[in-house]
Parts: C-alpha cells; sequence; structure tokens
C-alpha cells in the first residue's frame, strides 16, 4: 500500500476509541450485556453485523400528492446486514412492522432478559423499562425446571443466523424467522412436528421492510407456492414435488454451472423430505469470499442476487416468474404492465402515478388515479335512470383483468357499452367472441401483449371522462381563423425569443472559461444553477457548515427536488476563481462511491459557487478528536472501513481516471462520511492533473 495511504491510516488509528459494553467487533452477546445505537455484533469472518439501523429515507414529495403531510419522524429497525459491502443490503428485520419512533434511540438496547428471551428494551426516565420486542421463546417451553438465564448467549454465526443458546441449546434462531431473504445455509421448509413453517414475505417498499403484498412458502402436497398474501387460494406460481426431489433441484443446479458468475461459487442444493422435517438448502464453497441471497421481491419475483465485486453492485441471475408481470396487481390498480420495458409497469391513459415517491422506492400498490372524474349519476325519482358523458379508450391485445363480470344480456358491442355505462360504478368493459365483461372498481393485473407469458388478443375498453378523449377523438374541420393565426404566430415568436436567450446563457458560461464543462459535465448529469436559487435554497446563506481559505460552505434545500446540498461559496476572488476550475475540472468529471458528488455549479458574475451533495455526519475530524467519554466516537471497525474507503477513493484517483489527479490536501478535514459513516473525499481545491509517467 502506498506510504500516503498508510499515514491516513495511522491519523485514524491514533485516537482514542470509546469503550462500550459490545466491542465492534465480537460476535457474542453474553447475559448482563447489552448493544446499543452506533454498537454492532459482527460474525468472526466479518461478513455480518447486527444492529440498529434506518433507512435513508428521500425527502421527495410527489407534486402530485395532494395531501402534504410534514416528514415522516426517523424509524428505526434491529437487522443483520452484509458488514463488507458499500451497498447497504438488510438480510433480517427482528422489528419489520413495528419501527422504533422513540425520541431518544440512546435508551434502547438489545440485550438477554432474566427469563432467557432475547429482547429490545426502552429504558424510560422513571428507571423503569418496557420490551419493545421479544423472541417469546420462554412462553413456548413446556418444561417447569428452573432456567439457568446467566449461561444464555446470542452468538451472531458466520452465515448470518442470529442464533440464542441456553445451557448450549438452541433455543431459538433467526433462520425460523426469515424476513424477504434466504441465506445459504438456512432451511426453508416446514417442520412436521411444530408446525412452524419457514415462509418468505416481501417488503413494503425499498425503505420500507414491513410485510409486503406477497409471500412464499413450502405446503405439504403443492410444493412451493407463490401468492399474494390478500388473496391466499390464488397460487400464481409453483414448483410441485414430484417423487422424492423437486423439479427445482436440476434447474438450479444446472443454472448455476452454465453461468459464468455462479460457477464453482456454490456447494450443494439439497432437499430433504422425512418424519420430522420437510425443506431444502443450499450452501456455498467459500462463505467468507462470496456474497448470495435469494430473495422475495416487492413485485412477487423470487430472485438470485449475487454481488458483482468488479461492478461494485448486485446482480440478477435468475427471477421466477420469468416475466415479471406475472405475480398479480404487482403494478397496483389503474396500471398496465409489460413484461419486456423497463421499468414494466406505467399508468392506463389519462391516469396519474398516486404517489410518485412511493413509485420511486418500487411501492406500487397505490398505483394510479384519474386525472378527471367520471361524470355520471343516477335520477332520484326512483326511475334508476343513470346519465354518463363518458366514453371508452381501447387497450388492444391485453390479458384482461380478473373478476369481471359477465353480461349474458349483451348480445352486441354497443350493448355492452351501455351496459357498462349503465352502472356509474362499471370502469371497463370487453366484448369478445360474442361474450360481454364488464369490470366495476379498481383494475387489477392488466397485461400487456409484449409481456414474455402474454399472448392474448383481447381488447379492455377503459372508461374516460369525455374531457380527456374529447380533443384527440373529434376532428376539427373547420377552416382556420385569424384568432388561431394570431395564436400561433405569438407562440412562434415566443420560441423564437426563448432560443435567443438559452444561446446568450451559453454564451455567459462560456466566457466564464468552463470548456471542460461544455464538452464533459453534461454527460455527469451536473446542474448549472442560478446565483438567486442558491439564495433562496440556502435562506441567504445562513446555515454555515464550515469554512476554509477559499470560503465557507452552507447547508441548503433545493426547491423542487427538497434535496439536502451543502454550497460552496468562493470568495476570494483570484485563488476562489482557480479552486473552481480546479474542482470543476476534477470532481466534476468523476464519479465513484468514495468521492464526493458534485451536483451542479454557478457561475454568475462574479459568483463562484460549487454545489455538492450534503453529508450527515460532516467531516471526519469532527468524530476523531472529540473527548474520549463522547458517546459517538468512532468505533475501531469503523476507523478501518473509513481508511479503506479513503484508500480506494485516493487509488482511483490515481491509478483508474483518464489522467491521473492528485489530491494534494489530504487530511480529517476535506473527509466526510454519510449516515452510514461511508467516506468520501472532499475539496479538490488543489488537486491536478499529472501524466501516467509521473513518479
Amino acid at each position: 500500500m502506498a506510504p500516503l495511504y498508510i499515514l491516513f491510516g495511522i491519523l485514524l488509528l491514533h485516537t482514542s476509541p470509546w469503550c462500550s459494553f459490545v466491542a465492534a467487533n465480537e460476535d457474542t452477546l453474553t447475559a448482563g450485556q447489552a448493544l446499543s445505537a452506533g454498537e454492532k455484533l459482527v460474525s468472526r469472518n466479518g461478513k455480518f453485523a447486527l444492529g440498529f439501523f434506518q433507512f435513508q429515507r428521500a425527502s421527495t414529495i410527489s407534486k402530485s400528492s395532494h395531501n402534504a403531510t410534514s416528514p415522516s419522524p426517523s424509524l428505526w429497525y434491529l437487522g443483520i446486514w452484509f458488514n463488507k459491502i458499500p451497498v447497504f443490503t438488510v438480510v433480517w428485520v427482528a422489528n419489520r412492522d413495528e419501527p422504533i419512533t422513540h425520541p431518544n434511540l440512546n435508551l434502547t438496547q438489545l440485550k438477554i432478559s432474566s427469563d432467557g428471551n432475547l429482547v429490545i428494551v426502552v429504558n424510560h426516565s422513571n428507571y423503569t423499562e418496557s420490551v419493545f420486542w421479544s423472541t417469546h421463546i420462554v412462553s413456548n417451553r413446556t418444561q417447569t425446571r428452573s432456567i439457568n438465564t446467566t449461561s444464555s448467549v446470542a452468538v451472531l454465526s458466520n452465515t448470518g443466523n442470529l442464533a440464542l443458546t441456553s445451557e448450549q441449546k438452541m433455543s431459538w434462531q433467526s433462520f425460523d424467522y426469515p424476513t424477504d431473504v434466504g441465506l445459504p445455509g438456512a432451511k426453508f421448509g416446514r417442520n412436521k412436528v411444530t408446525g412452524l413453517n419457514r415462509q418468505g414475505i416481501s417488503r413494503k417498499s425499498l425503505i420500507d421492510p414491513g410485510t409486503g403484498s406477497y409471500s412464499l412458502q413450502l405446503e405439504a402436497i403443492s410444493g412451493i407456492i407463490l401468492k399474494r398474501r390478500n388473496n391466499p387460494l390464488i397460487v400464481y406460481w409453483r414448483y410441485a414435488s414430484s417423487g422424492t426431489s423437486l423439479n427445482l433441484l436440476p434447474i438450479l443446479k444446472s443454472l448455476f454451472d452454465l453461468d459464468p458468475r455462479t460457477k464453482g461459487l456454490f456447494n450443494q442444493v439439497t432437499y430433504v423430505d422425512n418424519n420430522q422435517e420437510e425443506y431444502y438448502m443450499y450452501t456455498l464453497q467459500n462463505e467468507s469470499s462470496s456474497s448470495v441471497f435469494v430473495s422475495l421481491d416487492i413485485s412477487g419475483q423470487i430472485k438470485l442476487n449475487v454481488w458483482s465485486q468488479a461492478d461494485q453492485s448486485w446482480q440478477t441471475i435468475y427471477s421466477q416468474p420469468a416475466d415479471p408481470c406475472s405475480p398479480p396487481a404487482t403494478c397496483g390498480p389503474f396500471t398496465v404492465c409489460i413484461g419486456n420495458a423497463k421499468p414494466s409497469c406505467d399508468c392506463m391513459e389519462s391516469f396519474s402515478q398516486k404517489s410518485m415517491q412511493d413509485w420511486d422506492f418500487n411501492d406500487r400498490t397505490g398505483g394510479c388515479i384519474r386525472n378527471t372524474p367520471l361524470h355520471c349519476s343516477t335520477s332520484s325519482n326512483n326511475t334508476n335512470i343513470t346519465s354518463s358523458t363518458d366514453m371508452f379508450h381501447p387497450i388492444a391485445r391485453v390479458a384482461l383483468p380478473y373478476n369481471g363480470q359477465s353480461i349474458d344480456t349483451a348480445t352486441t358491442q354497443s350493448k355492452c357499452e351501455e351496459a357498462c355505462l349503465s352502472s356509474c360504478s362499471c370502469t371497463a368493459y370487453s366484448y369478445n367472441n360474442s361474450r360481454c365483461s364488464i369490470w366495476k372498481g379498481e383494475l387489477l393485473s392488466v397485461n400487456l401483449n409484449d409481456g414474455l407469458d402474454n399472448n392474448s388478443e383481447d381488447v379492455l375498453y377503459l372508461r374516460l371522462a369525455a374531457k380527456d378523449l374529447l380533443p384527440s377523438s373529434r376532428k376539427n374541420k373547420r377552416k382556420p381563423n385569424i384568432g388561431a393565426i394570431t395564436a400561433a404566430s405569438i407562440i412562434g415568436l415566443g420560441l423564437l425569443m426563448l432560443v435567443l436567450l438559452l444561446l446568450i446563457w451559453r454564451y455567459k458560461f462560456k466566457c466564464c472559461g468552463l470548456a471542460i464543462y461544455e464538452n464533459q459535465g453534461n454527460a455527469c448529469g451536473i446542474v448549472a444553477f442560478r446565483y438567486t436559487d442558491l439564495v433562496c435554497a440556502t435562506k441567504s446563506f445562513s446555515e454555515k457548515l464550515g469554512g476554509g481559505g477559499f470560503g465557507s460552505v452552507y447547508k441548503g434545500v433545493l426547491n423542487d427536488l427538497k434535496t439536502t446540498i451543502a454550497v460552496k461559496k468562493l470568495e476570494c476572488a483570484s485563488q476562489g476563481e482557480k479552486q473552481f476550475r480546479s474542482e470543476m475540472s476534477s470532481v466534476g468529471l468523476i464519479q465513484h462511491i468514495n468521492l464526493v458528488k458534485l451536483i451542479g455549479f454557478c457561475c454568475e458574475g462574479d459568483h463562484r459557487l460549487l454545489v455538492y451533495e450534503h453529508m450527515l455526519n460532516g467531516s471526519l475530524d469532527g468524530h476523531l478528536f472529540k473527548k474520549s467519554n463522547s458517546s459517538d466516537v468512532l468505533s475501531w471497525d469503523i476507523r478501518y472501513q473509513i481508511t479503506l474507503g479513503v484508500a480506494r477513493g485516493l487509488s482511483y484517483l490515481h491509478q483508474s481516471c483518464h489522467e491521473c489527479i492528485i489530491h494534494c490536501d489530504i487530511k480529517p478535514e476535506n473527509i466526510l462520511v454519510d449516515a452510514s459513516f461511508v467516506p468520501k473525499v472532499a475539496d479538490f481545491g488543489l488537486a491536478a492533473f499529472v501524466g501516467r509517467d509521473f513518479s
């Protein structure tokens, strides 16, 4: 390792660590110990970690949201995640449906109770505590003899299993209560004696691990079945038992051998069926180096995920069912699903997403809502006559939604249409092969023929307000009038003036000398901000985060996205201009997980500002040089991960960029850490480009 990286590691390790109840590298929690916020258990191989965490909730508020509410409180969970992978990936959650919202998380602890249970407790100001979550193993004991709880220990194993033992006997383990992930070494199946069924349940969204819409389990006769939880009678995918083995085994084994990403990765896939248990399980050749898991996706698909070290991302190499549109209602009401499209879900004609924020996090249970309400009324003089001006929009070659109502009296398409219009709750109809069907209420599972498993030629007629269809369906045969010509002329003149303004704006930024941004910055998605926008975003630069020789850094929030930003305002005329160009030409052209991300810039008159992503935990020096009795001094494990992250960022600058970039100003003040303490190298004002042959 280069001397620079070694020196930085020594700097990290020079400050005093905080001695807590549980050391950062221990994998065991014994009776009398407690695990608090900021601490974690780490498996002996370093692959898994257990602790309290929260998902990073985006603060984006959908423009289409009808009810603007205040930001939701911080939601904390106890769970297990991959410890060495930079993408935070949770594999098990204890309190998935009951997040911790206590205002002081430091009063929440995980410990072994006096009755031998593993519990989450919340301490109160009156020196009392309440149990928030428990393993509930004592209530299941049939022995009447007393339990020696002092011998109880909880261990996080190398396979990611949290096991609670008492008197050297297993009393509870997290592998028996999976969430949406099946890890290598975990049994998927049922215990015929106790009735325990280890089933997987999908999560609600990317930031909500609560129980979602789909479940996967192994049943006695049916085999592996996948179904929607609110309609358990409908099984939309299965692998049935065949003799003494599952059909799934030869398929998976051949898949693992053929795919280069998994060849030689798996040890074996086994299926066991005896008098006590029925389950299957897969194991890896090397449990420490490989990161693999099977998940039940939010969309209702089973996926096999493998970590790609080269791409620094999870890759899905196998999914069932193959068509993402197969799970019922996977896109929500009033949507269409196209299996070959990305994304596969879209709103129907004249409908919009009910919540853009939920869709961003893959939660589409809310589906879409109408842009214009239907116009339908029923006479109040007991004649039950329904009047409506609504019209129908055809959606061709679709798999029709389920729960349709057959209308035998409608023998023609016009009568079928009338039957739908006669009911204010009717939302669509279909007429095919002299058969009329109508649907009332929400439309679910409307899949287009472009899907992998859909060859339907049916047409669904969607009921819409006449306002949404008349402009496109009615031909205007009137002669053009003077008013229309005048309006078109005004619009054309306005567009011409807009083009001229854009040309002037572009020339203005060229005058700033930002040729690098013009040529390459746009490819990175860098945004050019107006100075007035940044003044508004920072509330006139009222909240200062820090400062240096060339200017100060202020906290701000973008008005359009509600995104938190850090704005560096360069104040020194000559040196500020030099630093502005240096940072634009270096950090503006590169993207790496351990380098701070440049969002945009401002170059108006004498104003030179750089807009960066905001780091929740600030700069590293604020954590390294705190007093030793502080409750949030960095643990040894976090220091080590920060050291590696900074080394990776510097190595990328030196070896992986098109031109070698030397930072020239590495120090704790210029290392930022995000909410998960992932380090990011910042402040490229002194950075320099050097040739590859430069020593």
